[in-house]
């Protein structure tokens, strides 16, 4: 079993800042993959930004330049910085990550968080 804790979603003006926090803990073994993913209402869910053991990030297009991901390995943790936000960037986000747990690595999500840019 995996539990991810989020915190720092809330309501921002457009151009604001806000900063994301994930959590892992429970019962596994490793984690190789940590990231964020983002939804709205009717739509499907998508990749903001991943980021990998070693450090390779990956970033959604429309996100890229302002928004920052990044992990604490030590204590399972990752981080995703929001800048510059804009109106379509609200969404419910969710923490995801893939662990390895038991006998093969499996993705687990967070609750998720909400975010609203609105003025």
């Amino acid at each position: 079993q995996v539990h991810l804790e989020e915190s720092g979603g809330g309501l921002v003006q457009p151009g604001g800042s806000l900063r994301l926090s994930c959590a892992a803990s429970g019962n596994f073994q490793a984690i190789n993959v940590m990231g964020w993913h983002r939804q709205v209402p009717g739509k499907q869910r998508e990749l903001v930004a991943t980021i990998t053991k070693s450090g390779t990030t990956n970033y959604a297009n429309s996100v890229k330049g302002r928004f920052t991901i990044s992990a604490d390995n030590t204590k399972n943790t990752v981080t995703l910085e929001m800048n510059s936000l804009k109106p379509e960037d609200t969404a419910v986000y969710y923490c995801n990550v893939r662990a390895f747990s038991g006998d093969d690595w499996r993705p687990h999500w967070g609750q998720g968080t909400q975010v609203t840019v609105s003025s």
